[in-house]
């Protein structure tokens, strides 16, 4: 196919671009589109959202074992035990400031491999740990790796994707993150914590082997000036049979307009700030919901709420994750973004409100202090027996939080990361967004036990209902629907003008 007849056909009298050409043009290309290839790089790459999520599922199950520990050396006091489930959150932050200078330095596919290697090291440490500054060490090393692959694998994916499937394949990237929590809750109830870290260094070191068989993304090719690898990659993903010169130069040319290097004065662009502010707004009421608190500690959570087998009840509430994500992924290319992100925030809201009833119910039938104890405190935390005829509540309540939260503002956030940002500047600003979340999770994880002594029990939980309720608000009125746009249809949305 010759791209420049072809660019002079669709254009029409007036020399400007014409929609029913280029959609039919467009449809035309996609019906040659094999997605076969496109599917097992994705595969390959979520390896790392599922050692990711081994990581941040490892403390529920680790931790109750290593406060108890027969050794001195290793036990946790309700201190370390806070400190080991939360200073991953402060390496995930450095990671993801490391992660935005390798995507741009040597690009997606190379940042994805070396980010397994510290995921490999930091579980090695945490297996040969002999005392409690060992574990730190483990735990940072991993959230390192953990902050490089939540900015590098969305944008791996979002720039291999076509429009028709961005939003399925970009969704695999937190489910792979909850079925790795869900494996990991799972095999807490069958091996130790050292046992449990040798398998969680098994998905790293796959993806370590598998990488080197995947292409490097087109539209960094490109903005490198590497057109003919690009094609290649193209060629790789889309099958043997699509003519990827028409798709290539699309890209090519939305890399020429926007220029090759970023600028400080870039952030003056309505294109580059209003995405960046969405970006970084959806990454702090992410963490607000109080996801993460409720994540790293689960088992503590409903040892509070008087579960006998709160272990067995942690892998239920993961598995709830994994089937509602996988229900997300299904229909997001249908359904759109914009509409789950509010239908999420209303069952987080709702469920939310419902735990802080319990909790405040709970209190007064017992009037005592034991339901605002730290959260770690598991002898004294699973002392009373809860009235049968409310167990059910706080059961429901989080498995509607976490079945809400992985609809959509579990997804999304991530997805829209990797979505709305131009290429020139992808780099910088998901680090921006990953730096956000990531912070925000270590103040939300660290500061949860002093949140839960200081509000009690009833009062965190109606804060975090609250910050549902903003999410809703502000989602409603500043988040735009990226279903079925391409990313140079979704940059050019925000500048003003017309899509290529």
């Amino acid at each position: 196919m010759d791209i420049q007849d072809e660019r002079r056909r669709l254009l029409d009298a007036e020399g400007e671009p014409n929609p029913t050409g280029l959609m039919s043009e467009q449809e035309a290309y996609m019906s040659k589109v094999r997605n076969g290839r496109l599917y097992l790089a994705t595969f390959v790459s979520v390896l790392g959202p599922m050692s990711f999520g081994f990581v941040l599922g490892y403390s529920s199950p680790a931790i109750p074992e290593l406060s108890n520990s027969a050794d001195p050396r290793l036990r946790l006091d309700a201190v370390q035990a806070s400190w080991f489930g939360s200073v991953v959150t402060v390496g995930a932050a450095l990671g993801g400031l490391l992660g935005g200078w390798m995507v741009e330095k040597v690009g997606r596919k190379l940042s994805l491999m070396f980010c397994s290697l510290p995921f490999v090291f930091g579980f090695a440490i945490i297996v040969a740990a002999q005392n409690v500054w060992m574990l730190y060490v483990g735990r940072v090393l991993t959230g390192v790796a953990s902050g490089v692959t939540s900015l590098v694998v969305p944008l791996y994916i979002s720039e291999m994707a076509h429009e028709r499937v961005r939003g399925l394949l970009g969704s695999c990237v937190q489910l792979m993150v909850v079925l790795g929590i869900m494996l990991v809750y799972l095999a807490g109830l069958f091996v130790d914590w050292r046992w449990l870290a040798i398998c969680s260094s098994i998905p790293p070191t796959l993806l370590i082997l598998c990488m080197c068989f995947m292409p490097e993304t087109p539209r960094f090719l490109l903005s490198q000036g590497k057109r003919r690898e690009a094609e290649e990659a193209l060629r790789f993903l889309r099958g043997p049979d699509a003519p990827v010169e028409w798709e290539c130069a699309r890209i090519e040319d939305a890399c020429d307009e926007q220029g090759s290097r970023f600028q400080v004065s870039d952030l003056m662009d309505p294109g580059v700030y209003k995405p960046l502010l969405i970006g970084v707004m959806l990454m702090i009421f992410q963490q607000m919901t109080g996801v993460n608190a409720i994540m790293f500690y689960a088992e503590n959570i409903f040892q509070q709420a008087h579960f006998k087998e709160s272990d067995l009840a942690s892998v239920i509430v993961g598995l709830i994750q994994v089937v509602f994500t996988a229900v997300a992924a299904l229909i997001m290319d249908k359904a759109g973004r914009k509409v789950l992100l509010i239908i999420s925030g209303v069952a987080m809201a709702l469920s939310t409100t419902a735990f802080g009833v319990y909790f405040y119910i709970m209190s007064r039938l017992h009037s005592s202090s034991s339901l605002s104890v730290l959260m770690l405190d598991v002898q004294n935390g699973a002392g009373e027996e809860a009235h049968s005829d409310l167990a059910w509540l706080a059961l429901a309540s989080t498995a509607v939080f976490i079945a809400g939260f992985a609809l959509g503002w579990g997804p999304i956030p991530w997805l829209i990361m990797s979505e709305v940002f131009p290429v020139k500047v992808r780099g910088f600003a998901s680090a921006v967004c990953v730096l956000t979340n990531w912070s925000m999770a270590f103040v939300v994880t660290k500061t949860f036990q002093d949140m839960m002594n200081l509000l009690t029990s009833a009062g965190t939980f109606w804060l975090f209902a609250s910050v549902c309720t903003v999410n809703i608000v502000f989602t409603m009125i500043f988040v735009p629907e990226t279903k079925g746009k391409t990313l140079e249809q979704i940059e050019a949305t925000f500048r003003g003008t017309s899509g290529p």
